[in-house]
């Protein structure tokens, strides 16, 4: 299978689905002229033209408020923030309206629209660029968020998003956008609201998503070395979130460990931890642990940086006080 790279998955993702339907259209900063930001639009102007991908100001309230209109007229936009730091700035129209639009007008005027870019952290861009935002949107009934790891996952996921009829907060990172992956040539199509199982395991689970399954990845690869095979989740959607897939690995393996970049307190991880127990109590030989972003503002310095993400040598140590085994 070719190899392609992140960009490239989103790229032919959002190129089938304007090619398909007339009504899908990109707009956002730099998409149009130059390319896009991270060239995730890139020769999408000469194909589609400007009334299809569209340059806007640096006013996000504004053009994410363009295409919250159109999606209620019939239209379907996908609407690129630079970073998701930056849509704070449109989140009254995201939370507001787009999320709440079905629901007060009982169900007559639905709003199909797309909200995605970069999320979380890019290395040393200080605290107001560095934010993780799974859990807040995940919290607004309406949405359905979707944080993806890999360009296969990026393309099918990306493609669902477009065809869905509620409005989809789409993250990406802006460190995963060069990776290299495995994408077919031919069309696929993945749903929203099921987790993957990326590395199969008998011994401990191990859930993440974005580019914190390179973390979980990795820790499980130093863990095979002394013996412990772990499973590995890659959550792909966090709402709706397919808890039922974590259960039935905990079921075999009786140990939960999760690794987010959100902040701890009403993280990702905590709606897992209280579903599992919940529903899963009786096959836990451990608590359940996890690994999140320290709690507080990341920092520029260097070591700061280093000191505030979840890496692979924490997670395998937590992962060992899971298995009650010698560190």
């Amino acid at each position: 299978m070719r190899q392609i790279a992140f960009r490239q998955a989103l790229r032919e993702a959002l190129q089938e689905e304007m090619r398909r339907d007339s009504k899908v259209f990109i707009m956002g900063e730099e998409v149009a002229e130059y390319n896009g930001a991270y060239k995730v639009s890139q020769g999408m102007l000469e194909e589609f033209g400007e009334k299809r991908v569209i340059d806007t100001p640096i006013a996000e309230l504004g053009f994410a408020a363009i295409g919250v209109g159109a999606a209620q007229n019939g239209l379907r936009p996908v609407v690129e923030f630079m970073t998701w730091n930056f849509a704070v700035l449109a989140l009254d129209q995201i939370l507001n309206t787009a999320s709440k639009m079905l629901a007060m007008s009982g169900g007559q005027v639905g709003c199909p629209i797309v909200f995605r870019g970069p999320n979380g952290s890019a290395g040393q861009l200080g605290a107001q660029h560095s934010t993780a935002f799974e859990s807040y949107y995940a919290n607004i009934p309406g949405l359905k968020v979707v944080s993806v790891s890999n360009p296969y996952d990026a393309k099918g996921l990306l493609k669902a998003a477009i065809r869905d009829d509620d409005p989809v907060v789409f993250m990406e990172s802006e460190v995963m956008y060069g990776d290299m992956g495995e994408v077919p040539e031919e069309e696929y199509i993945i749903p929203i609201g099921k987790a993957d199982i990326k590395r199969a395991g008998r011994d401990v689970t191990i859930v993440s998503f974005n580019k914190m399954m390179k973390v979980a990845l990795g820790a499980a690869e130093e863990l095979a070395k002394e013996g412990i095979e772990a499973e590995v989740i890659d959550l792909r959607t966090i709402r709706p979130l397919d808890w039922f897939t974590i259960l039935e690995s905990v079921k075999k393996t009786n140990r939960l460990v999760i690794v987010e970049e959100q902040w701890p307190f009403s993280s990702v991880s905590s709606e897992i931890s209280y579903r599992i127990q919940k529903e899963g109590f009786d096959y836990l030989d451990a608590p359940i642990r996890r690994i999140t972003a320290a709690d507080a503002p990341m920092h520029y310095a260097p070591n700061l940086v280093k000191a505030y993400l979840p890496d692979v040598a924490r997670t395998v140590k937590l992962v060992k006080e899971v298995m009650y085994a010698k560190k």
